[in-house]
């Protein structure tokens, strides 16, 4: 709420929008319309979306959101399943919605967000020497 009881939300690049809609709550994706400014749709924080990391040790990874894992006075920890299978855990705070179930909003790099363990790099660069 703002001066005067004005419901905002603000994006990711600093967009402020007055009056959204009140089904969009803290950490929701929205699809915003560049040309008039408005909110065309949203989607909801939850299991089963697909996410993109955007900081920390898991930096670009993509997956789908498995569990969220809540601790009053620290850092909530999001549990995500890549499409190789792997889970794995990170902040709140890095995680951003993509896509509804497995539909993703935009195309994603070539690689499709999977990082491969350091076994699995290592054998890749193994395999393509050839002595």
């Amino acid at each position: 709420m703002g001066p005067k009881k004005v419901p905002y939300i603000i994006t990711h690049d600093a967009r402020t929008i007055r009056y959204p809609n009140p089904h969009i709550k803290s950490n929701d994706t929205v699809k915003v319309d560049i040309a008039t400014g408005k909110i065309e749709e949203h989607i909801k924080f939850d299991t089963g979306n697909v996410v993109m990391i955007t900081g920390g040790h898991n930096l670009g990874r993509v997956g789908i959101i498995q569990s969220r894992e809540r601790h009053p006075g620290s850092f909530d920890i999001v549990h995500v399943k890549d499409s190789n299978g792997h889970t794995f855990a990170t902040r709140l705070a890095y995680v951003f919605v993509i896509g509804k179930g497995q539909k993703a909003w935009v195309s994603l790099p070539s690689g499709k967000g999977i990082r491969l363990s350091v076994a699995e790099e290592r054998d890749r660069r193994l395999s393509g020497k050839t002595h």
